[in-house]
């Protein structure tokens, strides 16, 4: 039996706002163990082209991650927290992410299947910057697990 609320398709999250910050670059890059230069010397990333160190191009997990929070805090939408997976994405970079971009992130739930007793989610997060310009697009699949699942 469903549990996901029948209006969350088509539904749009309020944004969240994230300001990307050198050191969480630059933590996330070791955390990924990259060994990219442009990602944690400023230098590197000057002679480059960029105004600072860039990110990862999963560094988009970050602002993903707020938005999905704010979706699950959300009441009345029928997510329990525990039972929602990750399935799969797709991201497209527009620009690439550097620090001292103060992003915004807007979820919209485009779809809701129901199948063998669970919920598959498909979830697009635009992420622009403070101009409104797109810098990433990322279309994701949660499966909210059934209880029986």
């Amino acid at each position: 039996m469903p549990t996901v609320s029948p209006t969350l398709a088509g539904r749009v999250f309020r944004p969240t706002n994230y300001l990307v910050g050198r050191e969480k670059i630059r933590d996330f890059a070791k955390a990924v163990r990259s060994s990219n230069p442009l990602h944690v010397d400023v230098d590197a990333a000057r002679a480059a082209g960029f105004a600072d160190v860039v990110a990862p191009t999963t560094f988009t997990s970050v602002m993903q991650g707020k938005a999905i929070l704010t979706m699950l805090e959300t009441p009345g939408i029928g997510l329990t927290p525990s039972r929602v997976v990750h399935g799969s994405e797709k991201i497209e970079h527009h620009r690439p992410i550097v620090a001292g971009d103060d992003l915004s992130t807007t979820l919209t739930i485009t779809d809701v299947i129901e199948r063998a007793g669970s919920e598959f989610l498909t979830a697009v997060f635009e992420i622009r910057d403070e101009a409104g310009s797109p810098v990433a697009t990322i279309t994701s699949m949660l499966l909210h697990r059934g209880e029986d699942a």
